[in-house]
């Protein structure tokens, strides 16, 4: 996992191109002018979501994990606690090869993103995201899904 901001982006575009590509494309792309949808950067290599929705209370929230993708999580505007945890330490749940989606249980931390901040999740981190920092509001994010193979 890492977490920073997204002024400081281009010091993981050493990571390789598929990181160079999604950095680039969230710090040159107006992407607070995006609809809400999918949008591909490089194939299935590299797609981002835009996403806007409410956040939610943790009692609502949901464990995820992915094993094909790594996660960059951009907040574009509002504020959202995401959670996370090594997937070891959490109970495995169903996982839907085709989606890239399973659904460990257990605890984990968590932190406060804002606007201009961002989180790379590789697969083995469990992460549940769109949770209110307090009360539920709005949130625009980005997720950049990066092929990790």
């Amino acid at each position: 996992m890492v977490i920073d901001t997204i002024t400081r982006a281009a010091i993981y575009s050493g990571l390789g191109p598929r990181f160079k590509r999604a950095l680039t494309y969230v710090t040159t792309v107006d992407v607070g002018a995006l609809a809400a949808g999918t949008y591909e950067i490089d194939g299935r290599q590299v797609y981002a979501m835009v996403q806007e929705y409410q956040s939610k209370r943790q009692a609502d929230g949901r464990w995820e994990a992915h094993r094909q993708y790594i996660d960059l999580q951009f907040i574009v505007a509002g504020t959202e606690r995401i959670g996370f945890a090594p997937v070891g330490r959490m109970a495995a749940g169903a996982y839907d090869k085709e989606r890239d989606f399973e659904v460990p249980s257990g605890d984990g931390e968590f932190l406060t993103l804002r606007a201009g901040d961002f989180m790379l999740i590789w697969p083995g981190e469990a992460h549940m995201p769109g949770m209110a920092v307090n009360d539920p509001a709005p949130v625009k994010k980005v997720v950049v899904k990066i092929a990790a193979g």
